[in-house]
């Protein structure tokens, strides 16, 4: 318990002592885009009380989490097959690991002259980026799975599909969940980048017309927005993450 209750703490001191020195640092002479965080805070009250920013978090949440979940999807269920059929992964798998490193924003002028310049190409970019994690986790989850478990359970006549939803899913599970974090934060990253270019609303588009506008406080207050965002989606992942893998820390209990 004791262990427990340092590890929380410990990282909390650390942010509240990063948050003081901030606002210590800036009751000197400062330019007047250097905002305190009590002003910071403030402003994002005020703008949640205004319901100023409600229209543009909704309007980036449609974009982010439709392309999260499409890609996510695609790439786990890809990469799972690819992980156990030799000859799908070896005709997939190299059109893969050699586009993974290309910037996946660099798509979207093509994507919005195929699909316009709506939701649709943001959510497309979106997807893409975040298809790649998943799959190279997923592949390298299956391909992980030790050969003794499925002989054992082959053995013992258990079919394929059996083995594949027995065995071999939940021993890629671990790497599948963090091809899914690495995805998800991927999604908010490329979501700025998208919405940054012919939008009209969302979190990206409101930095954008703040700096134009010299809004330094609305520039604050939408990255706070995007940093909560993507905090409180990573927790509800790793909530789903522990649930799911509850027999894995029971076991090592």
């Amino acid at each position: 318990m004791g262990s427990w209750r340092s590890s929380k703490t410990v990282p909390l001191l650390l942010l509240a002592g990063a948050v003081v020195l901030w606002e210590i640092a800036t009751l000197g002479p400062r330019a007047d885009f250097v905002l305190p965080p009590t002003e910071i805070a403030r402003d994002v009250v005020g703008a949640v009380a205004s319901g100023e920013l409600l229209p543009h978090v909704t309007a980036s949440l449609t974009r982010a989490l439709p392309g999260f979940a499409l890609g996510s999807f695609a790439g786990i269920v890809l990469g799972l097959v690819a992980g156990v059929v030799t000859g799908f992964a070896e005709t997939v798998s190299p059109v893969v690991f050699l586009t993974y490193p290309v910037p996946k924003v660099v798509f979207l002028p093509l994507f919005m002259l195929w699909f316009g310049i709506g939701d649709v190409s943001k959510i497309l970019v979106i997807a893409l980026a975040c298809f790649y994690p998943c799959f190279i986790n997923a592949y390298y989850g299956a391909r992980a799975t030790p050969r003794l478990l499925v002989w054992s359970a082959l053995n013992m006549g258990a079919g394929r599909l059996t083995v594949f939803r027995k065995v071999v899913l939940p021993c890629a599970l671990p790497l599948v969940f963090a091809g899914l974090r690495v995805s998800l934060a991927l999604s908010f990253i490329l979501l700025f980048s998208t919405e940054m270019i012919n939008a009209r609303s969302g979190l990206g588009f409101l930095i954008r017309q703040a700096e134009s506008n010299l809004r330094f406080d609305l520039m604050y207050v939408s990255i706070v927005a995007v940093a909560a965002l993507g905090y409180a989606s990573d927790r509800l992942l790793l909530l789903a993450r522990r649930r799911a893998l509850a027999w894995q820390e029971a076991g090592s209990a």
